[in-house]
C-alpha cells in the first residue's frame, strides 16, 4: 500500500499549505532597490573593464531607461497621490531627464575616447546621488504609507512596464510617456500639449 500524502487532498500536507501561505508578497520598493545594485555592479564594470565598454552600455542603458519608464509609469503617480511625495517625486523626475540626456551623449561618443571617461563619471555621480535620494527619500515613503498588497500591485505593474521597455534607447519615449514625465514634474497645463511641446516643456523645466 502506497504511504505517503495525496497531491490533490487540500488537507494532506498541512506543512506546504503554511509554506505557501507564509510566502511574501512581491514588494516594489525591492525590485527598484534591486534594480539600483545591478546598475552599480555594472557601473563598476564598465570602469574597471574599458575594452568591454562597447557591449555594456547598450546593457546599462537597457537598464536604466527600463528602470527609469517603469517608476515614471507606476511608481511615481501613486507616490504623488497616496504618499505624499509630490516634490520628492518631482526632484526625482528631473534627474531621470539628467540621467537620460548623459545616457545620449554617451551613446554617440568612442568608448576609447578621454571624453567617454569623463562623461561616463558625470552619468555615474548623477545616478548614484539619485539612487541615494530615492533611496533615503521615496522608496522609504512609499514602505510606510502603502500596505503590503498595494506595493505588491505596484510590483507587478513595475515588471510589466519595465519588461516592455527593455532594449528601449534615450530619446524614444512616445507622447503619453513624455505626458507622464511632465504630470511628475508638477508642469501645469501640458494635457494638450503635441510631443514636441512636451519635450520642450521637459527640457527647459
Amino acid at each position: 500500500m502506497h504511504q505517503g500524502y495525496v497531491d490533490d487532498d487540500p488537507e494532506a500536507r498541512p506543512d506546504m499549505i503554511g509554506e505557501e501561505r507564509a510566502m511574501p508578497l512581491p514588494d516594489v520598493v525591492d525590485l527598484i532597490t534591486a534594480d539600483h545594485r545591478e546598475v552599480e555592479r555594472l557601473f563598476d564594470e564598465l570602469k574597471a573593464k574599458p575594452d568591454q565598454r562597447a557591449l555594456l552600455l547598450p546593457e546599462v542603458s537597457s537598464l536604466l531607461i527600463a528602470h527609469s519608464r517603469a517608476e515614471e509609469a507606476d511608481v511615481y503617480p501613486v507616490a504623488r497621490e497616496e504618499a505624499g511625495e509630490s516634490d520628492q517625486v518631482a526632484h526625482s523626475q528631473e534627474e531621470h531627464e539628467q540621467a537620460e540626456a548623459l545616457l545620449a551623449a554617451l551613446g554617440k561618443l568612442d568608448p576609447s575616447a578621454a571624453e567617454f571617461d569623463t562623461k561616463l563619471e558625470e552619468l555615474i555621480s548623477a545616478v548614484t546621488h539619485h539612487v541615494e535620494e530615492e533611496e533615503a527619500e521615496v522608496l522609504p515613503g512609499i514602505r510606510e504609507r502603502l500596505n503590503e498588497h498595494r506595493r505588491a500591485e505596484l510590483a507587478k505593474a513595475f515588471v510589466r512596464t519595465r519588461t516592455e521597455h527593455l532594449g528601449d534607447r534615450p530619446g524614444g519615449a512616445t507622447r503619453e510617456e513624455l505626458l507622464q514625465r511632465a504630470q511628475n514634474l508638477g508642469l501645469s497645463g501640458v494635457a494638450s500639449m503635441t510631443k514636441e511641446e512636451l519635450s520642450r516643456a521637459i527640457e527647459q523645466d
